[in-house]
């Protein structure tokens, strides 16, 4: 009888370390896109996330233009080249039922665009408006994923 119990706490321990293990990892992406007020037709790479973009962004087309993306322990940082010289310097904080608490700093040959916190639910876009691209009436715009 004792052997069969020590098997199931066994198990047991395993699976909670399991878990554990799982919850202390997260994956992120980051993606670089430009928006704008042009007619025409969003990138096909952005369709799951173009109803989210129409309602924070309020522009007509969205441009895919790079991507990155980096599993990293909560707590530790990484940086996340998403094109055009942008990069996304993640700081994981910590995970929780509410989600993952990371520091996003965006920047662009040198010079920080944003500073911000941000807790991403499984899944769940966040996006971050940003400067001009140069081209009249564009703007850059990084959506933030994390699972």
């Amino acid at each position: 009888m004792k052997p069969i119990r020590l098997m199931f706490l066994f198990a047991a321990l395993a699976g909670s370390l399991a878990s554990t293990h799982a919850a202390e990892h997260a994956r992120i992406q980051g993606i670089l896109i430009s928006a704008s007020n042009d007619r025409g037709k969003t990138d096909q790479r952005l369709a799951a996330y173009e109803p989210t973009l129409r309602r924070i962004l309020r522009f007509e087309s969205y441009r895919f233009i790079g991507d990155d993306s980096a599993s990293l322990a909560v707590p530790s940082s990484g940086q996340l080249s998403i094109g055009e010289g942008h990069r996304l310097e993640v700081a994981t904080e910590s995970a929780d039922a509410k989600g993952i608490h990371l520091r996003v700093r965006w920047t662009q040959g040198g010079q920080t665009l944003m500073n911000t916190g941000l807790v991403l639910h499984a899944g769940v876009p966040a996006v971050l408006g940003g400067p001009s691209t140069g081209k009249k009436g564009e703007v850059y715009a990084v959506i933030v994923i994390g699972n």
